[in-house]
């Protein structure tokens, strides 16, 4: 879950749906919803739904048995339910005795078992003597398969299989929630599907069975393994398929394979290939020496699919590999290696200024600051012969180049190319007029039929007005925001009463425009009255009472109201504590903000346990190298200066420049930071951004 935003933005909620069994430890402290089977009530309300839908009734005395027996909690849950109202229903429509039917589901207590029935009736109507086992067949080749099976496959693996039977048999297990058909992949609909196919089909007598299936599997796969090749499904099933064999060395064969690398690696599946070789017994360094033998190898015997230019692409690629898993001695190899391919092509064509621009950032991050140099500066010659001085490839490398000059204390260089940048990225940055723009005008269209059909004052009105200076905002016209905001309150202040949370939200709005003007008393009482309106009609620990809080407590930092802003931000952590348990990140955020306060105010003794907490939190969550440490330490490290421990305030120091320039000196060009000087920052503070709904 490392890849959510924190903070999240404001009203913004994740939820993830998991078994208690299988969720990680990680998540046990976060706030849970356990979903409780239906009320008598509530089963009632979805039998009527599910049959009025579908056009289908049963008689009263038929839905006080079915009622009835949906008691027990394995009954009383949605699917159970609707798995059972479709039964009826096909069987309905074949004109058998419903009655009879009926008494047959009833005896089945759980979903599981009323899956086996289902099942086990379709067998009776799809099969004969000539295709007698199809089903079972189908569904042991699905339960060995990793994210379900082709079409194509399926006909592929079982050469009797024929259209005549199939179609109306996949039409019947996609409308009784057998399968789901989704991106040209049949699957399982639930998981419950799947247990009852395992119990059915793969236990006991049928593991043979079920063993000669995954052979099949396997074998068509390996078979699909072809050089220059490889498809997604190939990589998507065979790695996983062999896995379960525990053949460790058919595994090594397989994640070996140049192609198969390149696909999991473009896809961004590093995580899994690198899994993939810690099963086979590999670490990283041995990984990076298979590979870079893997293409040597394939250089070696130039022709066919292994082409000059692939050969070098694939050096670049595992050069760029070892280099996101922090293994730079063994990156650079590879790198150097794609160079000369490259160079032996033609050593003035693009190609070659991307293997100058990435050995440029290793060097630069080994601190070969002279050597990084060089190779910017070529990368620089290629791009701009070959695109022009105002292309973005020539701004990514001289983005790069200033920063390599920072580093160095070269100021006097630094400037001057940095206000080039800027100006390259101005010129060459496209308009951003055209989601803005028509969306301004429809907003305005929207509004006049509004304003004409509905008269002057209505709370959709006011909506549509709060939307618009939502938009506005967006577009930095503060003053035409301003008009709609002001325009928004006072509607729905005569329409919804001056308590109503609409208005609380347009309070809101208006404040966080006045507190980008910097007109910071303006925005006070906003905030205040937004805050009060929300205490009154939301929960506690609502979302919308968490962001005014922090707004409010903001403002009052920057005014140096430290004694109104220090309840609100203790009140903030423990809103985010309760929301998200008390290793979530957003504590750490809101800890930072409050340990910042503290440090204003010059209790640094009551800073320090804040801002400590704060980077355990974000080490367990992100890691040792991730930007929001790096301020956490940075801020540790003022802290420690103020206090006297100038040793122990270098250190901090030291190692937050370390992850920033690490995190700078990426192949990717990144944003540079205007300031290197030492400051308490303040987490999570960007511009209050105002709520459109």
């Amino acid at each position: 879950m490392q890849w959510l935003l924190d903070p999240l933005p404001v009203d913004v909620r994740v939820i993830v749906s998991v078994s208690a069994d299988a969720r990680p430890q990680a998540w046990r402290s976060w706030p849970t919803l356990h979903l409780e089977p239906l009320t008598p009530k509530h089963v009632k309300e979805l039998v009527r739904a599910e049959c009025n839908i579908k056009n289908f009734s049963l008689s009263s005395e038929q839905q006080s048995r079915l009622l009835s027996h949906c008691r027990m909690p394995s009954t009383r849950l949605p699917l159970y339910i609707m798995v059972l109202i479709d039964e009826l229903i096909h069987f309905n429509q074949t004109m058998m005795d419903l009655d009879q039917k009926l008494e047959a589901c009833l005896k089945y207590a759980d979903t599981i078992e009323l899956y086996r029935h289902v099942l086990e009736t379709l067998e009776i109507e799809h099969e004969g003597v000539s295709n007698r086992g199809l089903l079972k067949r189908i569904m042991q080749i699905m339960c060995c398969s990793r994210n379900g099976i082709a079409e194509s496959e399926l006909f592929h693996l079982i050469p009797e299989l024929t259209w005549i039977f199939w179609s109306p048999l996949l039409y019947d297990l996609i409308n009784r929630h057998v399968l789901n058909y989704r991106a040209g992949l049949i699957s399982f609909a639930h998981e419950q599907v799947m247990e009852a196919v395992q119990i059915r089909y793969c236990m006991g007598v049928h593991e043979k069975e079920l063993s000669s299936a995954n052979q099949l599997l396997l074998d068509y796969f390996s078979n699909s393994l072809r050089p220059g090749y490889v498809t997604g499904r190939v990589v998507d099933e065979l790695p996983w398929l062999i896995l379960q064999t525990d053949d460790m060395a058919k595994l090594k064969t397989c994640i070996s394979d140049l192609f198969v690398f390149q696909l999991l690696y473009s896809r961004g599946r590093c995580g899994e290939l690198i899994g993939y070789w810690q099963s086979a017994g590999y670490d990283k360094t041995a990984m990076a020496t298979e590979y870079f033998n893997a293409i040597k190898k394939a250089e070696e015997k130039l022709g066919g699919v292994y082409t000059l230019p692939r050969i070098a692409d694939m050096y670049e690629m595992l050069g760029i590999f070892l280099k996101d898993l922090g293994l730079l001695n063994q990156a650079v190899v590879p790198l150097n290696r794609a160079l000369e391919v490259r160079e032996s092509i033609d050593p003035d064509h693009p190609s070659v200024a991307q293997c100058f621009y990435l050995l440029g950032g290793l060097h630069g991050q080994w601190g070969k600051f002279a050597t990084a140099e060089a190779y910017f500066k070529q990368a620089l010659d290629i791009n701009g012969n070959a695109f022009g001085n105002e292309h973005e490839s020539v701004v990514k490398v001289l983005e790069s180049l200033a920063f390599l000059y920072r580093k160095q204390n070269k100021h006097d260089q630094a400037e001057p190319l940095q206000k080039h940048v800027a100006a390259l990225k101005r010129k060459i940055q496209p308009p951003q007029l055209t989601t803005h723009g028509n969306g301004s005008v429809l907003q305005k269209r929207a509004l006049q039929l509004e304003e004409l059909a509905t008269g002057p004052d209505t709370p959709e009105l006011a909506k549509t007005l709060n939307e618009l200076g939502v938009l506005y905002y967006l577009q930095n016209k503060q003053s035409t925001s301003e008009t709609y905001f002001k325009r928004s309150l006072a509607m729905r202040e005569a329409t919804l009463g001056s308590e109503h949370q609409d208005v609380a939200q347009s309070l809101n709005n208006l404040a966080s425009l006045y507190n980008d003007r910097k007109e910071l008393n303006v925005a006070e009482p906003l905030f205040e009255r937004a805050l009060k309106i929300r205490q009154k009609t939301l929960p506690k620990e609502h979302p919308s009472i968490a962001a005014t809080i922090k707004n409010l407590a903001t403002l009052y930092r920057k005014q140096g109201k430290f004694e109104l802003a220090k309840p609100l931000y203790e009140q903030y952590v423990d809103i985010r504590e309760n929301t998200f348990g008390e290793k979530h990140p957003s504590v750490a955020t809101a800890l930072v903000n409050l340990g910042v306060l503290h440090c204003q105010q010059g209790t640094h003794h009551e800073a320090l346990p804040l801002y400590e907490r704060a980077l355990k939190i974000y080490e367990d969550a992100f890691g040792q190298h991730h930007p929001q440490v790096a301020e956490t330490l940075r801020n540790l490290a003022v802290l420690r200066y103020e206090q006297g421990e100038y040793q122990n305030a270098a250190q901090l120091y030291k190692r937050a420049t370390e992850i920033k320039d690490l995190d700078a000196m990426s192949f990717t060009s990144k944003s540079i930071s205007g300031s290197s000087v030492a400051r308490n920052s303040v987490a999570g503070q960007g511009a209050y951004f105002p709520d459109p709904r």
